[in-house]
């Protein structure tokens, strides 16, 4: 059983003041977190206030690049000109290594968002542009993907709290019924089970996934109590909340 674990969650996605506020009071609760940086939300000014409120509760600092595509949140694929998707990636990940900079501090991670995460997991060429614009920062992805072959400056292996996985150790597709776990308790029972490396049990089958940090989606209703009941439940079982050492 590994002794720490990190609980990261995606910051600077917020609509409106009442998911500012859930963002603010997820922040104390996690290690590190993943700035939305223009492609499917945020903006210079949300960027700044987030890196600030996580340099606050000494957070570490990734960020989140997506698909430039603000109307579907990122969550939906784009075929293109692959030139002008890399430059994409590039000027959100630049954007937020530069007011990171500003701001006194140092770009941890690059964590890509939605499908751009999805179809980088297995796909070399989506890859290596992430690959290309972290630099010297870690990747964050599953464990054994495109992503993790792709990374230069270490990697770190993902699980999530709120999400349903398949057989495969792919994600079920949002629009798929029960894709986002919506019960607190079988949230925890899930981050448990994955922080310990044990196999979890799905409907046809069970999956066993080796991580170093777990994702509370700050989007998902109820996404602060369950950070409070995931870390309690950890704690519990032993486990130090830190930010992650990416593996080399």
């Amino acid at each position: 059983m590994k002794a720490h674990i990190d609980l990261n969650a995606d910051m600077g996605e917020y609509a409106d003041d009442a998911q500012r506020a859930i963002e603010a009071a997820l922040m104390p609760l996690i290690t590190s977190c993943s700035i939305a940086c223009g492609g499917h939300a945020g903006n210079e000014a949300s960027m700044r206030a987030t890196a600030r409120l996580a340099r606050k509760h000494g957070v570490a600092v990734g960020a989140h690049p997506s698909y430039p595509d603000v109307e579907n949140f990122g969550r939906k694929s784009l075929r293109g000109d692959p030139a002008e998707l890399r430059a994409a990636i590039s000027e959100q990940v630049s954007a937020m290594r530069r007011i990171l900079e500003e701001e006194g501090m140092a770009l941890r991670h690059v964590k890509p968002h939605g499908a751009l995460y999805g179809d980088a997991a297995g796909n070399n060429v989506l890859a290596e542009m992430i690959a290309e614009a972290a630099l010297s920062a870690a990747i964050i992805g599953p464990l054994g993907s495109a992503l993790e072959a792709a990374s230069r400056s270490g990697f770190i292996a993902e699980g999530f709290v709120d999400r349903r996985y398949l057989t495969s150790g792919a994600l079920a597709p949002r629009d798929e019924p029960g894709a986002v776990i919506e019960n607190i308790e079988a949230r925890t029972i899930q981050a448990l089970t994955l922080a310990r490396g044990e196999a979890l049990v799905l409907a046809d089958g069970a999956i066993t996934l080796g991580i170093d940090t777990l994702c509370i989606h700050s989007d998902s209703p109820g996404a602060v109590e369950t950070a409070i009941a995931v870390r309690n439940c950890l704690e519990a079982d032993g486990f130090t909340i830190a930010a992650p050492e990416p593996r080399k």
